[in-house]
This record gives structure tokens, C-alpha cells and sequence, in this order.
């Protein structure tokens, strides 16, 4: 049944209800469309969704009215058995790979078409349409009278599957087309996964292989995953694999003496049928000759790793399709077309070890140590394994093959093991032992510990753990820490190269001489960081203990800490029961602490810390008074008249509350000064309680003279 069946034969009383629902259908196809395709959506979700079950409720009264155009029918159907075979009224063939990644394969491309065409040197360039080649799934969609029928993968080109009730479940995909569309109409193009959405499921699939659901898989890559969706019997699982589409020619159409378009150029094709409804990709581009050829292969290759989707090279067309026809075909390959690929980004080697690589905040990441193999362009020896649970869901071990990828600037990883074919004699027990972590840090002995909730393994001996050593300096002398004026990354950089600074008591025993050595560091330079290490000496404990980088204590538990115990020892020797007395320490962060402190490596560089000069104030216990902002949120936004950002969140700290970086709905307390800005216009929209400075030291009783915890 088509729309314009729904009023046959029907009586007056219910055509009222069959114009709504082809309104209904009307206005639904084309918020779809300004969602899925334009990525401009005009009405809200709310709105869509109800214009959907008004929809639904109509045809569920009158379920003759169904048609496969209609928006309810994108998921539908029972499963199948197994796939239908389709063969293909106009062939889908395979296009001609150029396998030289330089710009000679572009002048290759362009020097056959011209000598094909009979053209001389003094001849204008040729005309072509050059776009993106998708790492996807090849598809044939057939739209007759306007609506979808069928949908075919490629197959060996002369026959392929039915997966139309897969494919119904693109949002991209239009089931009608607009009236000005031939009565037949396939559209082809590809079927593929966005890199964002390949993420998000299999981060779901991680989710359900974590609940102990049964057959669960991580998926390789999004071609896999897009594919594994297309070719899924049941079309409500399929629905859940997010799918996109790009439109790139045609097959079958109504003739142009029958009323079928008369395109002149590719290029005119994809416009129109872009007007249809059908996704194009932007990046297609009209080109003149090999030198543009050339520059548009440059061009996409050096963004092709910050695409939204994978590609593996780019395909030129001939534009003019009476060119086209002239240059015709070679075995079964258009001479007018070609893909220029780009460097594999997946190839197999082998595993030939794997060590233990000591990241800069500690981590612990297992490495595989690889034959060596070009890949994405380069030459891979290492690739990360990310943490113990990949390693062993992926189940790599020394020796086996792997399929390893590389985009980019990205880390060369592993992403899966390819099992030798089954042969006589050959058992599992001939692979490798299974991957396990350390426990221990392989380059300081440290313990390695892996927190409740998290995947990797860290070193704990951040303060004395050479691999940690510039990040534990830096941190060590940032200005909400201990604060050395000057000491920045390129400083700290040449200091720990240069076997100068090994542990943090080093930097009070630096001299001038040392200093002024380095590069671009004059005797005054080298004299003002000499005198700012001397006026950090005097520093405050909370600040103390957050400059030395223990896991999970920030600004405010160091805080907390400091005014529950009063010292530093104790601090150091609190056991976990007293620890989980501090307000907001709870069973992790007491446990960093302990597990911090347990380490003779880590309370030795405190020792030294303390011979160096560092001092603080140190007195009893605070007496716990009740804090009036307890539990209250704050978010502080522009500009304050007497009190800077870090001075109004100390003293909203001591009094109890939690000081945010972002509005939301949760947050209690705005605090705008001048120049505030998309903060304040959120809190407004939510309808928040917003103060100025004023205001808050009312809420405070207190002035902003009053002690704020600095040195």
C-alpha cells in the first residue's frame, strides 16, 4: 500500500484521520531528515517523540494503514532465518586500487585517462570529482514510486543480500523520497560506523561482558562492527548498532525518454541526490587535472586521523559522464575511476615480548615488543596493550601473531591475535603463559597497586620513582602547592636530563654556579630561582602535603587533613580507622595515604624535605565546629572587588562547602564578580541563587582579612 491507497474506498469520517497521518509522516521525515542528515534538528526531542506515538497510536487502530514509508517502520519485522538473495538489475563493480601512496599515483590516474581520451600535452586539464573513500560496507538502495523497497549488499557484484530490515533502521536513510524523484531509483553508497558511536558501543559491550552477559564481543574496528550490524537477523539488535550513510551514485534509474534524470556530470548527480534526502559527504570536490588531484590527496590524508570516520584513501571520478561512457571499462573496472589508498593502517607481526612502561604520573602500561612492521607509514616496534584487562581479553601473548594498528600520531595498539588455522598436533599449550602485572614498579621496586574500580596498576613510589621524577617536580612546585616562582616545564626538563635533580630535596641543595650553566639561564636567573626555592622553605602544611602528589588528595583533603591532625606526623601515621575519621576522606583516598606513607622511599624524601629548611605552622587537633555550609555547593564566575578566585574558594572551603568549576543543577551558590560570563547565564536559566562578594562574606560572616591559609 502506498499514501495515496489510504484514501480509496474510505469513507468521509475517516479521512480526517488519514490526512493527519500523512502529516504526521510528512513532518516526521523531515525532522529525521535535519536531524540524521543536516545534523540541524529544529523541534526538540520531546516534540519528535510525541508526533511519533500520535503516529503509532493511529496506525494502531488501523494497522491497514501501515506502509513501508512510514517513520514507525525503521525497526520492524521478525527475525530472519537467514538473508535473501538479490541480484542487482546494473552490476555493483569494484573500482581499480591504486596501491602507490605518493602523488605519483595520482599523475598515474590522470596520465591514463588522458592518453585514453586521445589528449595532447597543450589539451586542458580533465575535469574530476574527488571524495573520501569509506572504510565501510558497500550498498544498493531501490526506491520505487518514492519508497524504499529494498536494500542489497554488494556481494560479488552480480548478487547480493537483502538486509532491507537492517537498513531501515539508519536514521540517515530516507524511506520516502520528495515527488520529484524518478519512479525507479538505486541510490548506492556506504554503510559505516562513526569513530564516536564504534566508541560508545563498545564501551557498552565492555559494560555487558563486565555483568557476566553471555556471548558478548568487543568489536575490532568500526568497518567489523558495521558490517556485523548490516548482516544481524534480527533487525532490534541491529537498531542498537549505530549506523550512518553516504550516498556516492546510482545503479538502476528510470530512463531519461521515460522521464529519468539527464545528468551531465557526476558532480550534478551527487547534488541532486543529495536534494533527495541522501547524505553526501562534504569533503567531494571538483579538481582539474593531476596537480589538483595531488593536493586533495594531501590534503584529506593529513586530516584523515581527525575524521569523524575512517577512511583508507580517496577515489577520483572522471566528472563528465559523457567522458565517462567514452572511456568505458577493463575487465570489469571503470578507466574513468580510481582509489588512491593511503598507507595501511593495520598489519600483522609478531609479539616478542612485553614489558612494563612507568608512565609520568605512575601508570603502569603493559607493552607489546613487536617485529618490526610498516604500518600507518612507519615503522612499529612497541605497541600499548593499554592495561591488564585488554591484554587478557584480547588474550596476547609472546609469540603469537597480531593485528596491529596505527593512525597517526596515535600509540600504535594491539587489537587482536590471530590464531593459527587448527593443524595435527598443534594445542593451545604451545602459546605463551597468560599476561599478568607486576606487582611491584620495574623501574624502582615500589609496590604496584591497583585501586577497587579502576584498570591500571600505578607505581607508589611517586617521590622517589625516577620515571615519575618531572612530573613529581612540577607538581611539587606549582603555585597552589609549594609554590617555586620560575621552576617550569623547560627548566625542570634540563635539570633532570642533566642528572642534576633526582629527588625534590635536590632542588634546595642546587648552587649558582650549576644554575647559571644551563641553558638560557644567566647568574640573575639562576639567582632568582635560588631565591624563590628559599622563600618556598616557608610554606603551609595542607600545602606541603598536596605538593607531594598523593593519589586522590587534592587541594581540600590536604586541607581537611591538615586540620584534623595538626602534624605532619601524624598525618603520616594515622592509621586507615583514623584517616576515614577526616571529613570527605573516604576507604580510597585513606588508602592512597596509607599505602603512600608505608613507603620507606617516600617518608625518606619527606625526612629530607624537612632537613632542607621547609617549615610550616604545626599546633593540636582542630576542635571540630559545626560548619554552616556543609553540604552546599558553590561555583565562583569573574571578577571579585577585593578577594581573588583562589581566596574566596579558601574561604568557602573552611567553611564547610564544596567549591564547583561548572553550573549545574546540583549547585546551590553562584558567586558572580564583573566580566562573568556563560556561568552566570546558565545559573540564570536554572534559576540558581546567585551572590556577589558581598554576599557571600554575609553568608560567610566572616572578612576578607580573615586568615585564608596562606603562607
Amino acid at each position: 500500500m502506498t499514501n495515496l491507497d489510504l484514501f480509496a474506498s474510505s469513507g468521509p469520517g475517516l479521512k480526517v484521520e488519514q490526512a493527519r497521518l500523512l502529516e504526521l509522516h510528512r513532518l516526521l521525515h523531515t525532522y529525521a531528515h535535519q536531524y540524521y542528515v543536516l545534523d540541524a534538528p529544529q523541534v526538540p526531542d520531546a516534540e519528535y517523540d510525541r508526533l511519533f506515538q500520535e503516529l503509532q497510536a493511529l496506525e494502531a487502530l488501523h494497522p491497514e494503514w501501515i506502509t513501508p514509508d512510514s517513520p514507525t517502520q525503521r525497526v520492524g519485522g521478525k527475525p530472519l532465518d537467514q538473508f535473501a538473495s538479490v541480484r542487482h538489475a546494473v552490476p555493483m563493480l569494484s573500482i581499480r586500487t591504486e596501491t602507490d601512496t605518493e602523488a605519483s599515483g595520482a599523475q598515474n590516474f590522470d596520465a591514463r585517462v588522458r592518453k585514453e581520451l586521445g589528449l595532447l600535452e597543450s589539451d586542458p586539464a580533465v575535469e574530476y570529482v574527488a571524495e573520501p573513500k569509506f572504510d565501510g560496507l558497500a550498498m544498493n538502495l531501490r526506491y520505487e514510486h518514492g519508497v524504499l523497497v529494498q536494500a542489497a549488499t554488494r556481494g560479488d557484484g552480480e548478487t547480493g543480500e537483502d538486509v532491507t530490515q537492517n537498513i531501515r533502521t539508519i536514521g540517515q536513510i530516507p524511506l520516502r523520497l520528495p515527488s520529484d524523484a524518478p519512479a525507479v531509483l538505486e541510490v548506492r553508497g556506504e554503510v559505516y560506523m562513526r569513530r564516536d558511536d564504534f566508541e560508545a558501543l563498545n564501551e557498552r559491550q565492555r559494560a555487558r561482558i563486565a555483568a557476566g552477559e553471555k556471548g558478548e564481543k568487543t568489536f575490532v574496528n568500526p568497518r567489523n562492527a558495521a558490517a556485523g550490524a548490516v548482516r544481524q537477523l534480527d533487525p532490534a539488535i541491529a537498531a542498537q548498532r549505530p549506523l550512518s550513510f553516504f550516498a556516492y551514485g546510482l545503479g538502476a534509474v528510470t530512463p531519461v525518454e521515460q522521464g529519468g534524470p539527464n545528468f551531465g556530470t557526476h558532480y550534478e548527480l551527487l547534488q541532486t541526490i543529495k536534494q533527495w534526502g541522501f547524505p553526501v559527504a562534504a569533503l567531494v570536490e571538483v579538481t582539474q587535472g593531476a596537480s589538483e588531484l595531488i593536493a586533495y590527496h594531501e590534503r584529506i590524508g593529513a586530516s584523515r586521523d581527525h575524521l569523524p570516520y575512517d577512511i583508507d584513501g580517496v577515489v577520483y571520478k572522471v566528472n563528465s559522464l559523457a567522458l565517462q561512457q567514452q572511456l568505458g571499462f577493463v575487465t570489469r573496472e571503470p578507466r574513468w575511476a580510481v582509489a588512491h589508498k593511503y598507507p595501511a593502517q593495520e598489519q600483522l607481526t609478531t609479539v616478542l615480548g612485553i614489558d612494563i612502561q612507568v608512565g609520568r604520573t605512575g601508570k603502569l602500561t603493559p607493552v607489546a615488543k613487536l617485529a618490526p612492521v610498516f604500518v600507518g607509514g612507519v615503522t612499529v616496534t612497541n605497541a600499548t596493550l593499554h592495561n591488564e584487562d585488554e591484554a587478557r581479553r584480547k588474550d596476547v601473548r609472546v609469540g603469537d601473531t597480531v593485528v596491529v594498528r596505527r593512525a597517526g600520531d596515535v600509540i600504535p595498539e594491539v587489537v587482536s591475535v590471530v590464531l593459527p588455522a587448527t593443524v595435527e598436533g598443534a594445542t593451545p599449550a604451545l602459546r605463551g603463559p597468560v599476561f599478568s602485572m607486576p606487582h611491584s614498579c620495574p623501574v624502582c621496586g615500589s609496590a604496584a597497586v591497583r585501586e577497587e574500580g579502576e584498570a591500571d596498576y600505578r607505581c607508589t613510589g611517586g617521590l622517589f620513582c625516577s620515571a615519575q621524577r618531572k612530573q613529581s617536580i612540577l607538581h611539587f612546585a606549582q603555585r597552589r602547592a609549594v609554590e617555586v616562582e620560575g621552576l617550569g616545564d623547560k627548566l625542570v626538563d634540563q635539570l633532570v636530563d642533566a642528572g642534576i635533580v633526582n629527588t625534590l630535596p635536590d632542588l634546595y641543595r642546587l648552587g649558582l654556579s650549576a644554575l647559571a650553566a644551563l641553558d638560557r639561564m644567566a647568574d640573575k636567573s639562576a639567582q632568582n630561582l635560588l631565591d624563590a626555592l628559599q622563600k618556598s622553605k616557608q610554606t603551609t602544611l595542607p600545602r606541603f602535603l598536596f605538593g607531594l602528589g598523593i593519589r586522590h588528595v587534592g587541594e581540600a583533603t590536604a586541607k581537611a587533613l591538615a586540620r584534623h591532625f595538626g602534624t605532619l606526623d601524624a598525618v603520616m601515621d594515622a592509621t586507615v580507622e583514623r584517616l576515614l575519621e577526616v571529613a570527605d576522606v573516604g576507604p580510597i583516598v585513606a588508602t592512597s595515604l596509607r599505602t603512600f606513607f608505608d613507603q620507606p622511599h617516600n617518608r625518606e624524601v619527606v625526612e629530607q624535605l624537612r632537613a632542607c629548611g621547609l617549615t610550616w605552622e604545626e599546633g593540636e587537633p582542630a576542635v571540630q565546629a559545626p560548619k554552616p555550609l556543609a553540604g552546599k555547593t558553590f561555583v565562583l564566575t569573574g571578577t571579585f572587588p577585593t578577594l581573588s578566585r583562589d581566596q574566596a574558594k579558601d574561604l568557602l572551603e573552611a567553611a564547610g562547602a564544596k567549591v564547583a568549576g561548572s553550573v549545574s543543577k546540583k549547585t546551590d551558590y553562584v558567586v558572580a564578580g564583573t566580566d562573568a560570563g556563560s556561568k552566570l547565564d546558565k545559573a540564570q536559566s536554572l534559576g540558581l541563587a546567585i551572590l556577589d562578594e558581598a554576599g557571600m562574606l554575609v553568608l560567610l560572616e566572616t572578612q576578607p582579612g580573615d586568615t585564608l591559609g596562606h603562607p
